[in-house]
């Protein structure tokens, strides 16, 4: 089975198989476009290592796909610092699965399938106590930069545009996907604020930020930002076109 994914005149991706993209409609009624992205891309990585119809995968399919999401990318000695981990992130393979459960709870529903082949997790030899993860998730806490270690990353940057964009992320706290998303007239100089059209599941906020980063971009929309870009996007590439977001890097 050969899946492409492309996205249709709705604005809804596809896959070009008809079950998988029915699901991805009854997904895209009741989910944000970033986590509709998310789960075609998740099907297509699927049923490119498991090579079957949706209706006969089974168990056995799915712990060979987690074993295949674990295998080294890298070679075996290469591995992140973050969980000693060769291969794809446990979060990730979680995602994944719970991608692959939907879809299966979906077709049950319909009667299409007689069970969801994804397990929730291993059972125990004990009597009573809950079963084991599938997939354990380490808590990563995150990592807080020193001052001195904040100053050196802005030093590093060679232009006004990165450091503007850097200064949010350090000095409101705004996700990567928001400082690629700020439009133009979403920037309150005036009240030191930026304002959060399209946060993180579609929630909007205010939020004050430090003066450097009103410096920052002064200078890059003076200096940089090239004057026939036409889209409101606040941060551009020389083209003037916004940067991509790692869903659209990864659907190119």
């Amino acid at each position: 089975m050969i899946l492409s994914l492309v996205r249709a005149a709705d604005g809804v991706p596809q896959l070009g198989h008809g079950l998988l993209d029915e699901y991805l409609r009854f997904v895209a009624a009741r989910a944000r476009p970033n986590t509709v992205s998310a789960q075609a891309f998740d099907l297509k990585v699927f049923f490119t290592v498991v090579v079957k119809e949706p209706a006969e995968v089974t168990t056995a399919d799915v712990l060979g796909f987690i074993e295949a999401q674990r295998a080294p990318r890298r070679g075996g000695n290469v591995v992140r610092l973050a969980d000693g981990e060769a291969g794809l992130a446990a979060s990730t393979i979680k995602r994944r699965l719970a991608s692959m459960s939907g879809l299966f709870g979906y077709l049950n529903a319909r009667g299409l399938v007689a069970a969801n082949p994804v397990p929730r997790g291993l059972a125990t030899r004990r009597a009573g106590r809950r079963g084991v993860p599938l997939i354990r998730v380490p808590r990563l806490l995150p990592r807080v930069l020193t001052a001195a270690e904040a100053a050196a990353l802005l030093a590093a940057l060679r232009t006004w545009r990165d450091r503007a964009m850097v200064e949010l992320m350090l000095l409101a706290g705004l996700r990567r996907c928001e400082v690629l998303g700020l439009a133009l007239a979403e920037v309150r100089p005036g009240e030191r604020r930026v304002f959060i059209a399209e946060g993180k599941g579609g929630s909007q906020r205010i939020v004050p930020v430090a003066s450097p980063f009103f410096v920052s971009l002064a200078s890059y929309l003076e200096r940089e930002r090239p004057a026939e870009s036409l889209t409101d996007k606040v941060f551009v590439v020389l083209k003037g076109a916004p940067p991509r977001s790692a869903a659209e890097r990864r659907r190119a």
